[in-house]
């Protein structure tokens, strides 16, 4: 046995009276319950119990023990209850990961719900285009769009997003609007340059079950996703994006979907979480409630110019 256990069979003999009853409600045998207070005098240098036939007494060092031992005891389970009571009760700051558009137009509408729902739960929300080391800088969780790379991160899809190919309107003026992805020749798009390869992203459209890519003259070339859509509301040219981006444009008018027929592949929103044998209380109940949020009311539009 170690330490506690045995001041825990120690004080129930005290109160009970009896080595017998004590190993009995402790499950386990009589000689163990003897051979542990043995153990546990040698340990101490002193005599804890007087035995007889009938009756086991503490003596005065007993005694003191046994306020000790009951008082430590006491702490520990308080202790024990606290972490119980606060393991179901999700509570702590919960660091969060994303693009600024994202942040923006997607998290940020909808989260004051669940602040409401778990008001013990502070959340700290790092927005930046990079993509965080989410165990080495302690992140809790990250959304990401778009294919997700081999790591050791557990991912959970939450919802797909639909893209659209945009223009502002002077430029539909200036220029035409396509019919087919095939009378993209004289136009020219907005270059949005890959962080990891370094190049501007072709335009992608799907045609009779395939996918084509497309790239286009491009005078503007961005690193950043309002950059990009800035852009192309100033009329430099075509672009890709998420309809959340760019609900508020079209509405508006600013911006104009082209090839309706023909959108690019629609895009999966994930969130990222650090594998972990015993996921804090916290994070689950973050992507419990993103998932089923976004389930029930996706960022997106299935609408036709």
């Amino acid at each position: 046995m170690d330490r506690f256990q045995a001041m825990h069979l120690f004080v129930r003999i005290v109160n009970l009276g009896s080595f017998t009853k004590a190993a009995t409600e402790l499950d386990i045998p009589r000689a163990t319950a003897t051979q542990t207070i043995k153990q546990l005098e040698a340990r101490l240098g002193v005599r804890l119990l007087t035995r007889t036939t009938r009756h086991v007494a503490p003596t005065e060092e007993g005694l003191a023990y046994h306020q000790r031992c009951t008082a430590i005891l006491s702490d520990l389970e308080r202790t024990e209850q606290a972490f119980t009571e606060s393991a179901l009760r999700p509570q702590g700051r919960l660091r969060i990961d994303l693009s600024g558009t994202l942040w923006r137009h997607v998290l940020a509408p909808m989260l004051p719900e669940f602040c409401e729902r778990h008001p013990r739960i502070t959340v700290d929300v790092s927005v930046q285009d990079r993509r965080a080391d989410l165990v080495k800088e302690g992140v809790d969780c990250a959304l990401r769009i778009g294919a997700l790379q081999d790591s050791a991160l557990v991912g959970r899809r939450l919802t797909d997003l639909l893209q659209l190919t945009c223009a502002s309107a002077g430029y539909v003026a200036r220029h035409g609007r396509p019919g087919s992805p095939d009378e993209l020749a004289a136009h020219r798009m907005v270059g949005y340059v890959s962080a990891s390869s370094g190049k501007a992203l072709p335009l992608e459209f799907q045609v009779e079950g395939r996918l084509a890519a497309v790239t286009l003259p491009a005078t503007v070339s961005v690193h950043n996703g309002d950059a990009y859509v800035a852009a192309g509301e100033a009329g430099f040219g075509l672009i890709q994006v998420p309809y959340y981006h760019v609900q508020r444009q079209l509405e508006s008018g600013a911006l104009v979907e082209l090839l309706p027929r023909h959108r690019p592949p629609s895009l999966p929103l994930s969130v990222l979480y650090p594998a972990q044998r015993h996921l804090p209380l916290r994070v689950r109940v973050f992507v419990d409630w993103l998932s089923g949020r976004l389930a029930a009311t996706p960022p997106v539009e299935p609408i036709f110019g």
